[in-house]
């Protein structure tokens, strides 16, 4: 099987650039996360075909991470990887939404046969639009690459999936609640000013140098995107 992009979430440095080596080796494409804050974003943000989650990480620990992608209706298939091997362990990895679990030490060869096998089993429904627009605006999913009447615009991860997020329901107002379940999840405090800031920031980006903005705020409401947003 080849041409699998593989997300690896592990602490230990040098287990995760080991790990992507042998798998850029095998024909793959591997991105690693050092921590797990950092690996959520990223499992929410790109297109990967596995992810493989050490069960012990900085910052938030493996299962967490995985139910929350879960709870996002992320369904990237998981192998989760731990020096914790008990049945009770392995019961508890499953539960949270991981679809496979490895213990430490394992050999590659095992680990690459599981996220093989993982990649073929996942479920192939409808294609997901990949490049989304709204006027001259366009925002690839794949590439992770936006740009507006062909300029690039660089945007950091958060400030992507809140993009994204508006785009996939361009025209309809979207309130602070669903942002905070779909792009942040459920941890922030709903009067922290963390959404307005971020609007802020991506509005800069989109709008200001442009002459017709996209971006509005629905005043008690929410915020809409849409061609024409005065």
């Amino acid at each position: 099987m080849s041409d699998m992009r593989i997300l690896i979430i592990e602490d230990d440095r040098d287990t995760a650039a080991y790990l992507a080596k042998a798998f850029r080796e095998a024909g793959h494409v591997a991105d690693q996360a050092n921590d797990g804050l950092t690996g959520y974003d990223l499992a929410l943000e790109g297109a990967y075909d596995v992810a493989i989650v050490d069960r012990m990480l900085p910052k938030m620990d493996g299962l967490t991470l995985v139910g929350s992608l879960r709870s996002q209706n992320n369904e990237t298939p998981v192998l989760i990887l731990s020096a914790l091997g008990q049945v009770d362990d392995r019961v508890k990895g499953l539960r949270a939404g991981g679809d496979d679990y490895l213990s430490k030490p394992y050999a590659f060869s095992e680990l690459l046969a599981r996220v093989e096998a993982l990649a073929r089993r996942r479920p192939k429904g409808a294609p997901e639009e990949t490049v989304l627009r709204v006027a001259d605006l366009t925002l690839d999913r794949l590439s992770h690459k936006v740009t507006r009447r062909a300029e690039e615009i660089v945007l950091q991860p958060r400030e992507f999936r809140l993009l994204e997020y508006l785009m996939q329901n361009a025209g309809k107002v979207v309130t602070r609640t669903m942002l905070l379940e779909h792009v942040w999840d459920y941890h922030f405090d709903p009067q922290t000013n963390v959404i307005d800031v971020h609007v802020s920031r991506l509005r800069a980006k989109i709008d200001r140098d442009f002459d017709a903005p996209l971006l509005s705020t629905v005043r008690g409401a929410g915020y809409m995107i849409r061609d024409g947003a005065r």
